[in-house]
């Protein structure tokens, strides 16, 4: 990972990031953050976070923040808001798929729940609609060794697992937060995101980050990216000096520095 000043990227169209430990700052989005956000659009830029955070819990940030959308549950939902329609709510599996899978997936949550010690589901749970997720360190924390025997659950069953900065998030089905912003690309703009990937940056801070660190060229990890550097297969290209919400926002003033 190279210092951020080595970034000098072509003149770009958006930004996609996570949320957690990346725009937030112990769970909140600070102000530097939020102004931040504020200052891509007013830059003319498309800003999609996406997270592995259910639908329910972000809803309000989709409804307040200057963003385009948010992609939840780690591409499976999109949500948009605008003044003439309200939130609207878009889904990658239709209706019938998703009832399926939740029943699914409340099956296996369970058996983790009775059988890995400590183990227990995200309190932001009930907003979830397409995957379910046990908190490692948001308000529980779990060692290593756990963390891997919950993944090695969900696989078992069927279900893609990953590990982002606060829980352990499985699901049924495809899609990924690469699929998600290919498709809300799609959606939103009638575009395709391959054909101009290199007009983009990712910003994150975890593992569950790694699929969008391989696939584009310009990648960005805040400070407290480090924790898991040892677990990196593909790692961001470029670093921030300052951790999650500060290190967003000294990517965006580093960026439209260099895109004036």
């Amino acid at each position: 990972m190279q210092t951020l000043q080595l970034f000098s990227p072509p003149k770009i169209v958006g930004i996609f990031t996570d949320i957690d430990d990346t725009l937030t700052t112990e769970g909140r989005i600070t102000p530097d953050a939020l102004q931040a956000l504020a200052d891509l659009k007013a830059a003319g830029l498309q800003v999609v976070p996406i997270t592995g955070r259910p639908v329910g819990w972000s809803e309000p940030f989709a409804k307040s923040w200057p963003v385009d959308a948010i992609v939840a549950e780690n591409g499976a939902v999109g949500l948009r808001h605008s003044a003439e329609q309200g939130l609207h709510k878009i889904y990658q599996q239709d209706a019938a798929t998703r009832s399926a899978n939740f029943d699914r997936m409340q099956a296996v949550l369970a058996h983790i729940e009775r059988t890995v010690s400590g183990a227990c589901r995200s309190q932001d749970s009930a907003g979830r609609e397409t995957d379910i997720a046990i908190d490692h360190s948001e308000f529980t924390h779990l060692p290593p060794a756990t963390i891997d025997e919950v993944v090695q659950l969900m696989q078992a069953a069927g279900m893609t697992a990953t590990v982002s900065s606060i829980h352990i998030n499985g699901w049924l089905g495809t899609h990924s937060k690469l699929t998600g912003a290919r498709w809300i690309v799609r959606e939103l703009w009638g575009r395709d995101l391959d054909a101009e990937i290199d007009r983009w940056i990712y910003v994150g801070d975890s593992t569950n980050d790694q699929v969008m660190f391989e696939h584009f060229p310009h990648t960005v990890g805040v400070a407290n990216i480090r924790r898991f550097e040892a677990q990196l297969t593909h790692p961001p290209r470029y670093i921030t000096q300052g951790e999650r919400g500060a290190g967003f926002a000294e990517l965006t003033r580093h960026l439209l520095t260099g895109q004036t």
